[in-house]
């Protein structure tokens, strides 16, 4: 997250995880496990990479922008990284933060020794820590809410590294999943409420943490099991592990989007294959918003399990009514408005022969600022199809969320400006609805929101956030006193 703009999220219409994130100790040629680690995890953070490794004497790193394999897929980039542990991130970042100081893992030397940090998430304070921080004579190096963990461990008085790191840990609020290295072995944890997702697995007698099962699959590691809410898991270079809870128990509050939209969907979720869980969506949506219609049709990729359940509980044929192409750069880097409305058509087309003279069903994960549902259903409209009825996988997103994902400010959330009715006017579709919030529970295995604890985050759609958001509040009581057009 970037600290100068904490609330600024990049110009697009995708909620965007920031980052993944990846770590393996025991493992000869560590740096080229996380390597195929990270390239699973690229859907989590396509604008930069970073892994940094330990070789029993230094830490090496190497960091880069763009893709993963722009920047590792050679022997001589891996050969840069020696020894039996590393861990590497990728990522996003918000307005403001692209740049080379900002992508992790950060590292730094400590009194300790060195000091590698891989951060998934948002630490929702860190503009308060920071600022208290600066005053005690800190220098920061990068806009990363991230280095402020640092700061915190380099200044705590406690005699380890671990009651230092938990000390930091207890200052921070927020959303996290962490991969440290030291020079005394790993450590990886989550913050209290497991709002970001990190699992741990095993190859040999390696021990691997990621952001994903996906990412152990394709490194051919076994699934363990999740690293649990709160949980800090050492593993020392001899690779004993050790498992500490500090921060008592607190009814889990794991991100709901992982399983609309995030996660990949050959991943299991919180014991859920991803997969199953969004065809289940798709069929809760046909059950609450039924469409009278020919052809069921994803928006590719991501609607397409959701589509395919939508289309199994409805009847309705399910056909890939629009092709996407794959070798389209982002859209929020093309360097004019212009070319960023055409990406949407370069990336999708269309398949005229299929929906014209059909009315089409047209299944997407999510609106967020409506900008590419308006296109999408006017692309459809241009091949011909005689009705085009939006069903969306996911409840209205209404607020913005402050635990590392990427969203608008809540005044460019079309859900948080319309109702259903304004939005279906707005991207121009004969009928728009969303799964209900009860919905989306009962197709992740739950009865209802509030059937048990613990429950999802799922502030994005109720404003409902589980932690204090310190920043938030700060920002938006500056605003109150000093009011627009006053001088302060």
């Amino acid at each position: 997250m970037n600290l100068t703009h904490p609330f600024v999220a990049a110009d697009g219409d995708k909620l965007r995880e920031e980052c993944g994130i990846f770590g393996v100790i025991g493992a000869r040629d560590a740096a080229a496990v996380v390597a195929l680690g990270l390239h699973a995890l690229q859907h989590r953070g396509q604008e930069a990479v970073g892994i940094t490794s330990y070789d029993g004497k230094e830490f090496y790193s190497s960091r880069g922008l763009g893709h993963v394999a722009q920047n590792f897929s050679s022997g001589a980039a891996i050969a840069e990284l020696p020894g039996d542990m590393a861990s590497g991130h990728v990522r996003y970042s918000t307005t403001g933060g692209t740049g080379l100081r900002n992508v992790q893992p950060l590292f730094a030397d400590l009194a300790s020794g060195g000091f590698s940090i891989a951060h998934n998430g948002n630490i929702s304070n860190a503009m308060h820590l920071k600022r208290d921080l600066v005053r005690r004579g800190a220098i920061f190096q990068s806009t990363s809410d991230t280095e402020v963990i640092i700061h915190l461990v380099a200044t705590s008085r406690y005699p380890t590294l671990l009651d230092r790191f938990i000390d930091a840990l207890r200052l921070v609020e927020g959303a996290y999943s962490l991969i440290v290295s030291t020079p005394q072995g790993m450590i990886a944890c989550r913050d209290p409420l497991g709002i970001r997702p990190l699992v741990m697995g095993k190859i040999g007698d390696a021990v691997i943490f990621a952001s994903e099962t996906v990412a152990l699959d394709v490194v051919g590691a076994e699934f363990a099991r999740q690293v649990e809410p709160g949980e800090l898991i050492e593993v020392d270079m001899d690779g004993t592990v050790r498992t500490h809870r500090p921060f008592g128990d607190h009814p889990a509050r794991p991100c709901i989007f992982e399983h609309v939209y995030f996660s990949r969907p050959d991943s299991i979720v919180d014991g859920r294959s991803v997969y199953e869980v969004r065809k289940a969506i798709g069929e809760q949506l046909a059950i609450e918003a039924p469409a009278a219609a020919d052809l069921v049709v994803p928006v590719p990729d991501s609607g397409v399990p959701a589509a395919i359940g939508y289309a199994h509980q409805s009847g309705i044929p399910f056909e890939l009514g629009i092709i996407r192409s794959h070798y389209v750069g982002r859209t929020f880097i093309q360097p004019s408005d212009g070319a960023r409305h055409a990406d949407v058509k370069r990336k999708h087309n269309a398949n005229r022969a299929l929906v014209q003279g059909k009315r089409i069903v047209l299944i997407d994960d999510s609106i967020v600022r409506g900008t590419t549902s308006l296109k999408i259903v006017q692309m459809m409209r241009d091949a011909g199809a005689g009705e085009v009825h939006m069903r969306i996988a996911s409840p209205p997103t209404s607020h913005s969320c402050f635990y590392g994902v990427d969203t608008p400010e809540r005044s460019k959330l079309l859900a948080a400006q319309m109702d259903v009715a304004a939005m279906a006017d707005f991207i121009h579709a004969d009928s728009l609805a969303f799964v209900t919030i009860d919905g989306l529970y009962r197709a992740v295995g739950e009865e209802g929101r509030k059937a048990r604890c613990p429950q999802y985050c799922d502030a994005c759609f109720t404003g409902d956030y589980p932690t204090s958001l310190t920043d938030l509040g700060e920002r938006d009581q500056r605003q109150l006193s000093f009011p627009v057009g006053k001088v302060a």
